[in-house]
């Protein structure tokens, strides 16, 4: 099996999945889609690795795998919640890593021509998204009643905006095209986009101009500086998330459900030191659809969207959902961020183009953001941005292959 055959594949099944994975996901309606695909790309791996029995696997990649073997036998050994909860819980946790590391593994390189198709189907996709955002001046509804939620909005707008940068050669018209594109994700009225909106526009204005990056007190000042920035900018919302203030508004309706969560959460941290609940146990869909009796062990069931009957928002969030897998389940999670930047750190150190560098801080910076407050990192949203970034990766590794 050729590597141009599974260049050709993988373009196929990313467009596929772009349009119908996530542009059309809230107006289709069909909340089963990223599993498909999640499907689909797991039995295109299969079928490589089986083709080339001597391809060596990524070493992060089995131990991810590994980790997540060790938790659904945890689970079961524990009976964190019934098997069906445990099983569904284990292949939602998972689908954002499988999306990445595969994609990775595969390693998928787009040529020019595959790429130029790529900006005009972004372009054309971005055209009808800028329409609905004007049409949301003059009606608020329209991004509701066409795209579910107006955050499936700002991810496409995202999305078609790093796919585009990714298409491009880096240029300053490029750079500018990028933040234009980006700019449509402002009809959202969003906080969290607003903070990586700001975000992207310091990395293209930093990143650009730097030969190698260093932490030394120039970047961690900047950094800092950044930081400072987003919060600011979404203190609203941080303020209204968890309550911070005795007047944030909507804590009474399901704001409180969120808030619950993470008080919740440092509580079975304490109690199920140091390996957590366990699987489909807390704050993720299964421990709602297969209703978990730790929501009643905790006094928490009778809490807005969190009770057998209506429980819409226990998934909600996802930092809380981390403690199923405890303290060594955090520790895992920081360490593949840290895995990402420390590859994406060779982008700068052998002089390659920096858009690499930048479209993967904006998208770790989306997924940290977006799992305060939204379960993004383990749905379709999440679950694209992933298979992004892997080709992103995939890009850079073999650009370092020919250097």
């Amino acid at each position: 099996m050729t590597q141009q055959f599974i260049n050709n594949t993988y373009y196929l099944f990313f467009v596929i999945s772009l349009v119908f994975g996530l542009l059309l996901y809230g107006t289709i309606g069909f909340d089963g889609a990223d599993e498909l695909c999640a499907f689909a790309l797991i039995i295109f791996f299969c079928y490589v690795v089986i083709s080339q029995r001597d391809w060596p696997m990524n070493k992060a990649f089995l131990v991810t795998l590994g980790v997540f073997l060790f938790y659904l036998c945890y689970s079961f050994y524990i009976g964190s919640n019934v098997k069906k909860a445990i099983v569904s819980d284990f292949i939602i946790q998972l689908k954002p890593y499988v999306a990445f590391f595969i994609v990775y593994q595969l390693c998928p390189l787009f040529d020019k021509n595959q790429k130029a198709k790529l900006r005009i189907t972004c372009v054309a996709s971005w055209l009808i998204l800028l329409f609905l955002g004007i049409l949301s001046l003059f009606k608020e509804r329209i991004i509701f009643d066409t795209m579910y939620h107006v955050s499936y909005y700002y991810a496409c707008v995202l999305a078609l905006s790093l796919i585009w940068f990714f298409c491009s050669e880096n240029t300053p018209k490029d750079k500018f095209v990028f933040i234009l594109m980006l700019s449509a994700g402002l009809f959202s009225t969003r906080s969290k986009f607003y903070g990586i909106y700001l975000l992207a526009i310091v990395l293209v204005l930093f990143v650009s101009h730097i030969k190698q990056l260093k932490f030394n007190f120039k970047t961690i000042i900047v950094a800092l500086a950044v930081l400072a920035a987003v919060i600011i900018v979404g203190w609203q919302k941080i303020d209204l998330y968890f309550a911070l203030s005795s007047e944030a508004e909507g804590v009474e309706t399901g704001l409180l459900a969120r808030l619950m969560l993470y008080m919740t959460s440092v509580d079975i941290f304490k109690d199920y030191f140091p390996l957590g609940s366990g699987l489909g146990s807390f704050a993720s869909y299964s421990s709602g659809v297969y209703y978990s009796d730790i929501y009643a062990k905790y006094g928490i069931e009778k809490v807005y969207g969190m009770n057998s009957s209506h429980y819409s928002y226990i998934a909600d969030t996802y930092y809380p959902c981390l403690a199923q897998f405890g303290v060594v389940g955090v520790i895992l999670f920081i360490t593949f961020f840290i895995y990402l930047i420390r590859k994406s750190q060779k982008i700068i150190k052998y002089g390659q183009n920096t858009k690499y560098l930048i479209i993967t801080s904006i998208i770790i910076c989306y997924i940290l953001i977006e799992s305060i407050a939204d379960a993004t990192f383990t749905g379709h949203r999440g679950f694209f941005i992933m298979m992004l970034l892997g080709l992103v990766f995939s890009e850079q590794k073999h650009g370092l292959e020919t250097k």
